[in-house]
């Protein structure tokens, strides 16, 4: 049971790797100031002061960069995100002692470590026992310095 939240858990914070609403917001604002830093150019520009016009178009223009390449930023590496849910492997042993057969197959919902079979085994026909539950774990690739 505790495997299953875990894997709830993980796929829920999957989920919320989106685009925070808190970015977005900051995103829109300085979005919409750098759209009214362009009106204030144009008007000043009419009025007949070019070089602070030039100030609040290069500002409006830079700014409307920035918010959209932090836009599209933040939404690849939201899409580059990638959950990996590990597999979870039972081992079931004979319990015939002459036997010692063992078998691994994934765990299923209700499995416990000491839980009898209904399976009966392969090589002897005796009664089987789950005497171990698992995840594997993938190894990071070593690099070596050259």
């Amino acid at each position: 049971m505790r495997l299953i939240r875990m894997v709830q858990q993980q796929t829920k914070s999957a989920q919320s790797n989106k685009i925070s609403t808190y970015l977005t917001l900051i995103v829109l604002v300085v979005f919409a100031l750098s759209i009214v830093s362009l009106f204030v150019a144009v008007e000043t520009y009419l009025i007949g002061d070019i070089i602070t016009a030039g100030l609040f178009a290069g500002l409006g223009f830079i700014a409307m960069l920035i918010c959209l390449f932090l836009l599209f930023q933040t939404r690849r590496q939201a899409a580059e995100v990638k959950l990996d849910i590990p597999k979870v492997m039972a081992v079931i042993e004979c319990q015939n002692k002459d036997c010692a057969n063992k078998t691994l197959r994934e765990f299923q919902r209700g499995d416990f470590v000491f839980k009898d079979l209904d399976i009966a085994c392969g090589k002897c026909g005796g009664k089987q026992m789950i005497t171990g539950i698992y995840k594997e774990v993938k190894e990071k690739e070593k690099t070596y310095a050259v």
